[in-house]
């Protein structure tokens, strides 16, 4: 499978994902990315700052804080300090928010089922082991870049590019 191919995939998954999303975004009037930020913090607190989030899941900082302001003003999350260091905040999902993380849940949960239906818990378990071998490969690749093999053929005019 090419690389090309395996971003194919992987966008689908997605997007599908996202579509599943939709109907209880729109019923609670929440963005989307409001919605993923509750389900992250319920997954993961221990990465509970604005700067954790953003690097966890890719969101711009910029529009991670205005989905952040909104989420703590309609009360699912409270801000709260980090002992030890006051310039930084913790985000903490509140009580008001549990309904929306467990229909999250609910949700992921049935689409885990239905993506991987037709696969065998064998099966899903080495393509578990195969995805979390290429996130390792790919975070070693961000930090170190890979070694080209040297060029075979000439390149025309001595330069790639476009004029």
């Amino acid at each position: 499978m090419t690389p090309e191919r395996s971003v194919t995939i992987m966008q689908n998954c997605i997007e599908a994902y996202g579509a599943c999303c939709k109907p209880i975004c729109r019923e609670l009037g929440m963005p989307r990315m409001a919605f993923d930020i509750l389900m992250f913090l319920s997954d993961s607190p221990e990465h509970c700052t604005a700067k954790e989030i953003s690097r966890h899941t890719g969101f711009k900082e910029t529009i991670l804080s205005v989905n952040i302001n909104k989420l703590v003003m309609k009360g699912y999350l409270e801000r709260r300090g980090i002992d030890g260091d006051r310039r930084k905040v913790k985000l903490v999902c509140t009580e008001k928010a549990r309904p929306v993380i467990r229909r999250g849940r609910k949700l992921r949960d049935a689409f885990s089922a239905a993506l991987r239906e037709g696969m065998s818990e064998e099966e899903f378990s080495a393509f578990s082991r195969c995805l979390s071998l290429l996130d390792r490969n790919a975070r070693q690749i961000q930090r170190t870049g890979i070694e080209m093999p040297a060029d075979q053929e000439p390149v025309p005019n001595g330069r790639i590019g476009f004029t």
